[in-house]
């Protein structure tokens, strides 16, 4: 716009010189120096600090020159933090206006409209979003007892951020039920009086043009941004500022508080798939797979030896505190029948060389053995190649390993949210039990297919059902004659 100005496009890297006004900035590309307004670039990289040798140059008037330098390089690093922590409160305070607006620009008419909304539809819609709202003011308020309106870089903020850690948990309920609050949304949209109504809430509390579905996205966006703002303040904070271990902590918290609740809603997807899969085997017994896990961890056919010597072919799903296993059916060997259990929580690992086993007496190969170190019960187990056999072991060793890390995160998943995954996947299978029969009498589908990945959770593209998803895994068969006339024998009918 004016030759005083650096013109640049997306991507260009700017080396600042001075920064020391908050709206324009003086700096150099590969063209120019010139000015340039600071809100148009992201910071980077840290400003070069001074060769740690200089001490060794003799000459005063360098030696003047280098203290300048490093004077301005702590101006600029001061401003750069100033720019940073006045972000954070910025957005802060913004934030708060939306959530404020959602509560009592939304919330509270529709309340007041009780002919509309049904509270399970307002549960479904706002989740806990009135928490969060009261959460983040009191956040503030510490927050702004912490801000040094003179001089901002002085800010100590770190502290306040550890203090509310673990409120900030409260965003895995809200994020977890956003995308069933995208569709209850898009459903009543449909209907022209909810649009309108819903416009009207917003021009009544005087908001910015944002739809609602824009403002229920912002806690999901804001609690991703907190690690960003503080990763970019600890850039700006040298080791000797007073904040600095505060921040990297801080830094290090919002991460992890990010993380817990990206895994609680990938382990939520699992266990709508693990109760599919539970209902889907035939003459359970005992407790549901989810009263005490939440992820599959490995699955596959082992042959089972027992004291006798007797060996069965079994399908294993080892989860997180137990192992289940199922026999086949002979003629349908896509139906599985549920077996047995064992706790993982007493159990040991052995690796069993080949050859004569002691305990069983007789010759085994790709061998291992679960022991109860409590009460010494030993299972034994052969895998059909020395690969599988590795494989079990490392995913039983991998399953203790994760039930540690689940505690050490805190990471549990409500027994409502368990409940409610078994009831959805029995409502959904005693639909697809009417439409399935055998020779003209019911039987139950095949059993849902269960996979097991390392990305700690279980993951089936969700475009195609399930019931389709076995189906293109299987080839298509023409239909035999002999058992075409096998199936009209009375004897073999289910």
């Amino acid at each position: 716009m004016d030759d005083q100005e650096l013109g640049f496009k997306a991507g260009d890297v700017i080396r600042v010189l001075e920064a020391s006004n908050k709206d324009w900035w003086w700096g150099r590309n590969e063209d120019k120096e010139a000015w340039f307004p600071a809100s148009f670039v992201r910071l980077r990289v840290n400003q070069e600090e001074v060769p740690e040798n200089c001490n060794s140059i003799q000459d005063e008037e360098q030696d003047a020159d280098i203290s300048k330098h490093r004077q301005k390089i702590a101006e600029n690093k001061d401003q750069m933090r100033t720019n940073v922590i006045q972000e954070i409160m910025n957005t802060e305070q913004v934030y708060i206006k939306h959530l404020k607006d959602i509560c009592e620009g939304y919330i509270r008419q529709c309340r007041k409209h009780t002919g509309m909304f049904t509270t399970a539809q307002l549960s479904t819609i706002f989740g806990n979003i009135e928490d969060i709202y009261k959460f983040q003011r009191k956040f503030l308020k510490d927050l702004e007892k912490q801000y040094n309106k003179e001089e901002p870089h002085l800010s100590e903020i770190g502290s306040c951020f550890l203090q509310h850690q673990e409120g900030f948990a409260i965003y895995s309920e809200y994020c977890n039920n956003h995308p069933s609050a995208c569709i209850e949304l898009s459903k009543l949209m449909k209907q022209g009086k909810y649009r309108h109504f819903f416009e009207a809430c917003r021009l009544l509390q005087q908001m910015i043009d944002i739809a609602i579905d824009g403002f229920l996205l912002t806690p999901v966006q804001k609690i991703c941004k907190y690690p960003l703002q503080l990763a970019e303040l600890l850039k700006y904070t040298t080791q000797q500022h007073s904040d600095y271990n505060n921040i990297k902590a801080a830094y290090e918290a919002m991460k992890n508080v990010a993380c817990l609740i990206n895994e609680r809603k990938r382990r939520l997807e699992s266990i709508d798939k693990i109760a599919r899969w539970q209902v889907s085997i035939v003459d359970w017994e005992g407790p549901d797979v989810l009263a005490r896990s939440s992820e599959l961890i490995h699955s596959g056919e082992l042959t089972k030896i027992s004291k006798q010597g007797k060996s069965q072919q079994r399908t294993f799903f080892l989860f997180d505190h137990q192992l289940v296993f199922c026999k086949k059916d002979l003629l349908r060997r896509d139906i599985l029948y549920y077996k047995d259990r064992i706790d993982m929580d007493e159990m040991e690992i052995v690796d069993i060389e080949d050859g004569k086993d002691r305990d069983f007496n007789i010759n085994v190969k790709n061998a291992f053995k679960i022991i109860n170190r409590t009460t010494e019960e030993i299972h034994l187990f052969c895998a059909k190649k020395q690969e599988d056999k590795k494989r079990w072991i490392a995913a039983c060793e991998s399953e203790r390993r994760r039930v540690q890390e689940d505690k050490e995160m805190g990471m549990e998943i409500s027994e409502n949210q368990k409940k409610q995954a078994m009831q959805n996947a029995r409502k959904s299978r005693q639909g697809k039990i009417k439409g399935v029969s055998y020779n003209g009498c019911p039987v139950p589908p095949p059993h849902q297919t269960l996979h097991p990945i390392h990305q700690r959770h279980i993951t089936v593209p969700t475009s195609v059902p399930q019931q389709q998803v076995f189906a293109l895994a299987e080839p298509k068969r023409k239909p035999s004659l002999f058992w075409h006339t096998f199936n009209k024998l009375t004897p073999f009918k289910k």
